[in-house]
């Protein structure tokens, strides 16, 4: 069985608010629209927010993630057949990152799931794919003994980020974090109110994702703040969440990702389980799609790094010393760690290795030597 609650519609034009939305305001945040909820882009510098969160710790407002429950006896056959991964050997406590494809094995978002109970798990989509992800495993759902229910209003979510998190955190909560580990997460008690402790993140840092109710989001803000205070510890738009991400090789939907895309094309065929028990939606497309990487591979996500100062965006052309185009970005920006331009691109597997020499970016109409080298940019110590 299956629900489809949708929240009512919004009035044409207009964007969903993050219940932090006013206290965003009153930080002098610059907001932007992204994927149809208003933003903060950066409060001040966004090259000093991304250098906190790499030396110290950053606050982010994420709220306008997509959390899906599915409950039911049947939840873990019904999430096996819906994504490509291998869900129901998560352990409860765990999360796994996943994919959801169509039946042709392109990408339609990539996941994290949250195994909360034996019978009970959280989606979390991205918020433009979260209306499709919720129509498409509540499609998906017929004939299994599970519930797929839409909680993108029933969550708030902040994330710290960064080597201090773990202090600023431990402030304000006595939840065992130091048993915690990378992608797991434990319900607690955060600043007095009750949320879900996650140890994930999309920064490259070490980090928490807390997810709360929306009454609590701001008395949270207010709490972590304080507590994060001695460690240096600053509020973070969504424009150094991109640079963050982008050094630390991470992938985004609609730049690295997309529907055109199958998980192997992406480098990424890791995360699907043809062993899993039963069978799954898009398994033909993508034994055939791993069949083509294998004998035939297709283009390779790879890193950039300028020679010079110019920037690449996604959509422009990755192109040989004789000018032909080889590739094309997918994602560009300054690298405050690196002090350099990087970017990703997907190339020819002929210039795909490290150090291949006569690569260069078709930045408006000027070829921009640079140089490739293997993901990711940036790799924290531990």
């Amino acid at each position: 069985m299956s629900t489809d609650p949708r929240p009512a519609a919004l009035p044409e034009g207009a964007a969903h608010q993050s219940p932090l939305h006013a206290l965003h305001r009153s930080l002098g945040a610059t907001m932007t629209d992204f994927a149809g909820w208003d933003m903060p882009l950066r409060y001040a510098s966004e090259r000093d927010e991304h250098n906190a969160v790499r030396t110290r710790a950053g606050l982010f407002d994420l709220s306008h993630m997509g959390e899906i429950t599915v409950t039911g006896p049947q939840a873990a056959a019904f999430l096996n057949h819906a994504l490509v991964g291998n869900i129901a050997t998560v352990a409860v406590g765990r999360a796994r990152y996943t994919m959801i494809v169509a039946e042709d094995g392109g990408i339609l978002d990539d996941l994290i799931v949250y195994r909360l109970g034996e019978t009970e798990y959280m989606v979390v989509a991205n918020a433009g794919n979260a209306p499709l992800v919720l129509d498409t495993l509540t499609g998906r759902s017929a004939g299994f003994d599970a519930e797929v229910r839409d909680d993108r209003d029933a969550y708030a979510l902040l994330a710290v980020q960064g080597p201090a998190s773990p202090a600023v955190l431990k402030a304000v909560t006595d939840a065992d974090l130091d048993s915690l580990k990378y992608y797991a997460g434990l319900p607690g008690t955060v600043a007095g109110v009750p949320a879900l402790i996650a140890r994930t993140g999309y920064t490259g840092e070490d980090g928490f994702e807390l997810f709360v109710a929306p009454a609590h989001a701001e008395r949270l803000w207010q709490a972590l703040t304080e507590a994060g205070a001695p460690h240096g510890l600053v509020p973070c738009g969504l424009s150094c969440r991109d640079t963050l991400r982008l050094e630390a090789g991470m992938p985004l939907y609609g730049h690295e990702l997309t529907a055109a895309l199958t998980p192997f094309d992406a480098g990424l065929g890791r995360v699907v389980k043809f062993e899993k028990e039963g069978d799954f939606t898009g398994r033909e497309a993508l034994r055939a799609a791993a069949a083509r990487a294998e004998s035939a591979p297709p283009r390779k996500l790879v890193g950039l790094v300028a020679e010079g100062r110019r920037v690449p965006r996604a959509g422009f052309p990755v192109v040989a010393e004789d000018g032909r185009v080889i590739g094309e970005v997918t994602s560009g920006a300054p690298s405050p760690t690196l002090g350099r331009p990087i970017a990703m691109a997907y190339v020819d597997t002929a210039y795909a290795a490290p150090g291949t020499a006569g690569v260069a970016v078709d930045i408006r109409g000027t070829h921009e030597p640079y140089e490739v080298v293997a993901l990711p940019f940036y790799k924290r110590e531990k």
